[in-house]
This record gives structure tokens, C-alpha cells and sequence, in this order.
């Protein structure tokens, strides 16, 4: 799974999320962010408002949350997801002495993003890609 620091970066760097089920994501407060929360129909769903998304805990969780607005968390995208952003900037993906390795082109050049966790590696690829494109 692809860390929350890694995800927060990609947030900086313009990575837009469109919540849909089987989406990850924390709570961006302290103490929370190590609780991975999983968008479900029926248990955690998006509501839009006028004023803005809030993500609503229907009844079903263990601690007291009814709803946390969409601003207040941070999507742990997957290696799908991540797959995607990269769009016709991946070349490829490997494994080698340090991992999984993501082939992506970054202004027209071809580098590597090794990591031990294949999402890890895209969301690097990913990174760099958004930086470059921004």
C-alpha cells in the first residue's frame, strides 16, 4: 500500500481524487491517519452538498465518526490508479535487486522508480510525472 507521506505528496502535486468504491483513504488528523478507511456502498459514502463533499460513516464503525469533510482526507490510491495517472507516460514494470521497478518516461526521458511495494514505486513514477507535467 502506498504510504501516507507518498500520498501527501502527490496531493501537493496536483493529483485530484474522484472518490468511487473500493477507494483507500486515511483521516488526515493526528492520531488518525494509520486507520485505512475503504469507500463502500452502504457503510462509508460520499455525500455531495452545496457547501461541499463530506465522507459519511453510516453507523457501522467501531469509533464515533458520523462524517469528515472531503478536504480532511487523503486518498491512498492504488497501484491501478496509480497505473493510470501515469497514462501514456509508462513504459513498464519490473522486479529487481531492490524490488518492484516502474519504468515511466519524464519529459521524454525514460527513468526508473524501484521500491520494495509495487504501489510505492508507481506513486514515485507518478510523483515525478505530475511534477514535470505542473
Amino acid at each position: 500500500m502506498i504510504s501516507v507521506d507518498l500520498a501527501r505528496r502527490l496531493l501537493d502535486a496536483g493529483l485530484i481524487w474522484s472518490p468511487m468504491p473500493g477507494d483507500r483513504f486515511v483521516v488526515d488528523r493526528p492520531g488518525l491517519g494509520h486507520d485505512v478507511f475503504y469507500l463502500a456502498d452502504m457503510t462509508v459514502e460520499v455525500h455531495d452538498f452545496v457547501g461541499g463533499s463530506v465522507i459519511g460513516f453510516n453507523g457501522v464503525t467501531e469509533w464515533a465518526l458520523d462524517s469528515v469533510d472531503l478536504e480532511e482526507t487523503l486518498w491512498l490510491p492504488r497501484e491501478d490508479q496509480l497505473r493510470a495517472v501515469l497514462g501514456l507516460d509508462f513504459v513498464g514494470l519490473g522486479v529487481g535487486e531492490q524490488g518492484y521497478a516502474v519504468v515511466a518516461l519524464v519529459g521524454g526521458t525514460t527513468h526508473t522508480f524501484a521500491h520494495r511495494d509495487a504501489e510505492e514505486a508507481y506513486g514515485l513514477a507518478s510523483l515525478e510525472v505530475l511534477l514535470f507535467r505542473s
